[in-house]
């Protein structure tokens, strides 16, 4: 039998509120079958079933917090425990669960291979030689396995990236363990609880599957005496390896005490290189909150350091000829880039694109950016010409909101969405993905702004959340920072439209006398889906938002 473990159920979450039973102590339960409901901060979730099993015990009762990272109920998997009670050594033989409590090292030898194959999922021969490393547990040692949480809707399986740790490793609660990458982007894993890795039951590369182990580690100081592991274990910590300052726990300078502060509030601190003790927290019994992160960000006082980023990809050299009998490189597509291959294909077939291209006078809109550009950086923020665009966009949508709209599986209803949340495609490390700013229509140009930074870091160093990535209306696509003029590009299905922006260019023009003046062009390709999109619908939306933006003193009569 094993415990299942409440996993992360949103950013910042550390606990929530079990508001209903969904199933008995005793009750068989299917894969994936609801077992209860927990209400956190921000809505109501479904905690669905790891695999089938019987239910043998609920940790906690309607009404109670529960906490992330611990135990919500124990369950028996199917024909697990069938032949326990009939004998001792039918009771010995059947005691092999992926949690087991006690755990010897004689024990773990003489296990059938076929159960050690059950355990992890992986081949029998890999596993008998993991546990003999001597980063296994030594006698008397409890180890535990690190249930891989839900990551993402309805994400099954990712890739290993990256392990930040080796078997054998100290570990402590909420440092990163390994990087792994979805179909959407790249998540990071941190240990649910502080202790010793023992084994690691997938190697880089490999795909892990959604509630099942990943790696197996000792809670705890991990100290034992229990013979020469220990004293092995205790000779390497005497000279610990190097680790990052983005992976160091958090300490109180003055009692050695772990200082309290949320997942998420620990993030931004490794993301800035900073150390908790030097935060002061506002929260109950000295909680860091994320105020207080921000508040100390804003005052200057953290240590200068390089931006964290991903290492540049090498140039393309001049084109070589390839060499006569050579063999074709083969490089598997996983993760963000065979998402977008399979979503731009099915949009692509399933939607009729009608391409609708046109002009925009950015001229004004430059010299309007340039007057506020002081100010801006002032406040701390970059203003470019995305927030003005994101900004007539949302404005435009209002007088035409079927832009803004979705349609049902069965093309028999739109659905006219209540946010404008621009989508802006990014160019990332790991693929094309596209977060989107949420409630544009609501928000001031500097809060574009300061959003359309976050996420354009956070997408290309690969770590977007997944709550930035869904709920987008429509998209732009900034295809002229790389020099394209015109595009036709791929609607990002369900919206109902997608913009391809053109690099400005000067060029000649004619003004209304006659004369020709030099001006600002910007080039736009707009795709709708003509299922409910016709030719004089999107271009009277592009002219309704062309003319905020070659007359931007006149968004002003319209900002709520």
């Amino acid at each position: 039998m094993s415990d299942f473990i409440l996993p992360d159920i949103g950013e910042g979450i550390v606990e929530c509120e079990l508001v209903k039973w969904l199933v008995s102590e005793g009750d068989i339960i299917e894969e994936d079958q609801p077992v209860a409901e927990v209400m956190t901060d921000k809505a109501l979730v479904e905690i669905p079933a790891p695999y089938k099993g019987r239910v043998t015990r609920l940790y906690h009762q309607e009404g109670d917090i529960a906490r992330v990272h611990e135990p919500l109920f124990e369950l028996v998997a199917e024909g697990e425990g069938e032949g326990e009670g009939e004998g001792e050594g039918e009771g010995e033989e059947g005691e092999h669960s992926e949690t087991e409590t006690e755990t010897s090292s004689e024990t773990v030898s003489d296990e059938p291979s076929s159960a050690i194959a059950a355990e992890t999922g992986r081949p029998a021969s890999e596993q008998q030689e993991a546990k003999t490393e001597p980063a296994g547990p030594a006698a008397g040692e409890a180890t535990e396995d690190f249930i891989l949480p839900d990551i993402g809707e309805g994400i099954v399986e990712c890739e290993v990236v990256e392990w930040r740790v080796a078997e054998g490793d100290r570990i402590e609660e909420d440092q990163p363990v390994v990087d792994v990458m979805t179909d959407k982007a790249m998540v990071e894993i941190t240990a649910p609880k502080a202790g010793r890795v023992t084994q690691l039951y997938y190697q880089k590369g490999d795909l892990a599957r959604v509630h099942s182990p990943l790696f197996a580690f000792i809670p705890g100081d991990g100290e034992s005496s229990a013979g020469p592991a220990a004293e092995a274990e205790t000779q390497k910590q005497a000279t610990p390896p190097a680790v990052s300052a983005r992976s160091a726990p958090a300490i109180n300078k003055a009692g050695g005490k772990r200082i309290p502060a949320s997942p998420a509030v620990r993030r931004i601190v490794r993301e800035h290189d900073l150390n908790l003790a030097d935060i002061p927290g506002s929260g109950k019994d000295g909680r860091i909150l994320k105020s207080d992160v921000l508040e100390y960000l804003e005052r200057g006082e953290q240590a200068p350091r390089a931006p964290v980023s991903p290492e540049p990809a090498p140039e393309a050299g001049p084109a070589r000829r390839p060499e006569t009998g050579g063999k074709a490189r083969i490089e598997p597509i996983r993760g963000v880039k065979a998402a977008m291959a399979r979503h731009m294909a099915s949009a692509a077939a399933m939607i009729p694109h009608f391409i609708y291209s046109e002009e925009i006078d950015v001229t004004d809109l430059l010299a309007l950016r340039a007057r506020l550009k002081p100010e801006a950086e002032a406040a701390g923020s970059r203003l470019t010409l995305m927030p003005f665009i994101m900004k007539a966009m949302a404005l435009a949508v209002r007088e035409y909101p079927v832009l803004n709209s979705q349609l049902n599986d069965e093309v028999t209803e739109i659905h006219y969405l209540p946010q404008c949340n621009i989508g802006m495609a990014v160019d990332s490390t790991s693929g094309l993905i596209v977060p989107n700013v949420k409630g544009v229509e609501g928000l001031t140009l500097l809060e574009i702004a300061n959003e359309v930074a976050r996420l354009t870091e956070a997408a290309r160093s690969g770590r977007v959340s997944q709550e930035d990535l869904r709920g987008g209306t429509i998209t732009i696509s900034n295809i002229g920072a790389l020099g394209g003029t015109y595009a036709a590009p791929i609607i990002n299905a369900p919206e109902v439209a997608i913009v391809a922006l053109g690099r400005t260019q000067k060029l000649p023009r004619f003004d209304a006398g006659g004369q020709v003046r030099e001006r600002s062009i910007m080039t736009v390709s707009w795709a709708g889906d003509h299922r409910i999109i016709d030719g004089g619908t999107i271009a009277r939306f592009c002219n309704r938002w062309k003319g905020y933006l070659e007359d931007p003193q006149s968004m002003l009569l319209h900002l709520g």
